[in-house]
């Protein structure tokens, strides 16, 4: 199922189930200029959370008005594989862990 106009759900990846919520919309930074939109990752049982930074959008860098959020569930699939494959361990114990993927979630 599609969801993309949510903030938060769940999607089921290679048979597991992550938690996904939206953590911060773009905005501008005072200090590093125009940041993305970042989401909280969590698989479900587990202890680890990963964060997941987008580029912030061209057109805000643009001077473009702001558009629509796009999530849908296989975006976050991307980003979970995305965070799967550079190290995160969603049930080894610590802090969050950030990684950037691209604006597809890659």
């Amino acid at each position: 199922m599609s969801r993309s106009h949510s903030n938060a759900g769940t999607v089921d990846v290679d048979g597991v189930s992550y938690d996904w919520q939206l953590q911060r919309e773009p905005h501008l930074s005072d200090d590093e200029g125009w940041k993305g939109m970042t989401i909280l990752l969590l698989q479900q049982d587990a202890k680890r959370e990963a964060l997941v930074e987008f580029p912030a959008p061209k057109r805000l860098m643009k001077g473009l008005p702001r558009g629509r959020l796009q999530l849908d569930d296989a975006t976050i699939s991307r980003c979970v594989r995305a965070a799967m494959s550079a190290g995160w361990e969603p049930m080894s114990r610590g802090r969050p862990m950030v990684f950037m993927v691209d604006a597809e979630g890659n």
